[in-house]
């Protein structure tokens, strides 16, 4: 295979298809898939039982698909599963999955992983994420599609956070974030709605409008939050509350960060 450098070090039993590049003094394990246009730039190590999908780009440096920082970990077989098109920048660190927490860790399309971040053992990782610079998902964490994490922040095992939220830098997130929640300060605050990630992506001002009450309705009404989510559900018409409803309501580990 020309894409790959003579320096490389490929495992045998290694899949790696033709349009693949493998740059200078990479390691490719002897379980790892790597899919079409995939391109590992120089010194990366892909092990593991680890898919890579196509058109990925591992910088160097990167460790992928190297065993749980768990001490729970007692080499059972588990996975890493990486989607389409991410973008995985240097000294980024990503492990497969644990036997308690499923057996796999699953990263989804589109996503961008900036230098030195890390996601951990049984984490599930939607399409078009973005985890900033040295920060850390923990085990078990649910992230959904198109999340922000600002650099150096923490999120906690087993927190979910839903679609659209975004997460200050240096922000040690404790609970579940709802959808479109915006999170800041060193202790994660949930300090309104993400409103600029709500208009880029071309939201209609009237969810917007009904985003905003849901938010006040969370905050200020009567009873407890979840008793507020339910009413919420039946007096709302908008899909945008109710992706925030349901995901109240759905079963978790966690508390949520509430409204201030």
């Amino acid at each position: 295979m020309t894409g790959i450098h003579p320096s490389a070090v490929i495992e045998e039993g290694a899949q790696i298809d033709a349009s693949a590049t493998v740059g200078p003094f990479c390691v490719v394990g002897p379980q790892v898939v790597l899919g079409p246009d995939v391109e590992l730039k120089s010194h990366v190590v892909v092990t593991g039982q680890t898919e890579v999908g196509a058109g990925t780009v591992i910088f160097s440096f990167a460790v992928i698909g190297e065993i749980p920082q768990d001490l729970k970990f007692k080499g059972e077989a588990s996975k890493l599963v990486i989607g389409k098109r991410n973008r995985i920048r240097e000294h980024v660190t990503m492990n497969c999955g644990t036997e308690g927490g499923g057996g796999l860790t699953s990263v989804g399309d589109d996503g961008l992983f900036m230098a030195g971040c890390h996601v951990a053992h049984d984490a599930i990782i939607g399409n078009n994420v973005i985890v900033v610079n040295s920060a850390a998902v923990a085990g078990h964490c649910v992230i959904e599609d198109d999340v922000i994490i600002g650099g150096l922040a923490g999120i906690h095992q087993w927190v979910r956070i839903g679609r659209g939220a975004i997460i200050g830098a240096v922000t040690m997130v404790t609970n579940d974030v709802i959808p479109y929640g915006l999170v800041q300060a060193p202790r994660g605050v949930l300090d309104g709605l993400n409103l600029v990630g709500l208009k880029r992506r071309g939201v209609s001002r009237a969810d917007i409008t009904a985003l905003r009450a849901a938010f006040q309705m969370l905050a200020q009404g009567e009873g407890t939050f979840h008793q507020r989510a339910e009413r919420l559900g039946e007096e709302t018409s908008s899909e945008y509350v109710s992706e925030i409803v349901d995901f109240v309501l759905a079963e978790t580990g966690r508390h949520f960060l509430t409204p201030g």
